[in-house]
Order: C-alpha cells, then structure tokens, then sequence
C-alpha cells in the first residue's frame, strides 16, 4: 500500500504561482511513477503532468506545457508540482497518483485505470 497526502492548494491571482507537494508513506515510492490530475465539475480527470520513478522523464499535457513543471525526490519520498503563470482555467482539484507502469517518452500516457494509488486532492482556485 502507498499513501499519498497532497497539499499546497489555495487560492491565487491569475498570473500567480503555486507549488503543489505529495507526500507518500507505505511501500517503495522510488519504484512508482507519479501523476498529477487536473479535475473539475465539467471535465473529466485529466493527467496534466508525468515524471517516471526516477525523476528523469516528464511529460505534460499541452494545457500546462512551459507553465507547470512536476519534479521528485526520492530521499523525502515527495512529488511537487510547480505552476506558474496560472490561468482561471487552471481551477481544480489537483490529484496525485501513483502508478508501477512505466513513463514513455512518446505515444499513450496513462489512464485513470493505470493508477494504483491515489490522494484525496487539493482544490486550487485560480481568480481572474
């Protein structure tokens, strides 16, 4: 079992930054790769960032593409998510989520059904 404990959201200006955390406990969290996810009322759960159990492969979906940067580490067993220049479109709840597949660097990225565990979320509320 892995736990996982988001925090960081809150309430910023459009333009403004946040720096989301996820802390895991339980089995081996360098050996999962991670995810955040984007959900609102209106859409659904939407995987926004990637990073591979090493930390040396990310992918984003375009949405967030040079705004969002997820990062690891390993030693404090902690996935972050850094988002910048943030949009009233960005307002969510944010998810992390582990899974034991792999990051490719191309073609199919994970489904909801791929994670194994997931946190209870964090609400970010971008105002405009």
């Amino acid at each position: 079992q892995v736990q996982l404990v988001e925090s960081g959201g809150g309430l910023v200006q459009a333009g403004g930054s946040l720096r989301l955390a996820c802390a895991a406990s339980g089995r081996t969290f360098s050996s999962y790769s991670m995810g955040w996810w984007q959900q609102t009322p209106t859409r659904e759960r939407e995987l926004v960032a990637a990073i591979s159990s090493s930390g040396g492969s990310t992918r984003y979906a375009d949405s967030v593409k040079g705004r969002f940067t997820i990062s690891r580490d390993n030693a404090k067993d902690t996935v972050y998510l850094q988002m910048n220049n943030l949009k009233p479109d960005d307002t969510a709840v944010y998810y992390c989520a582990a899974t034991p597949l792999a990051l490719s660097s191309y073609g199919r990225l994970w489904s909801i059904y791929d994670m194994d565990y997931w946190g209870k979320g964090t609400l970010v509320t971008v105002s405009s």
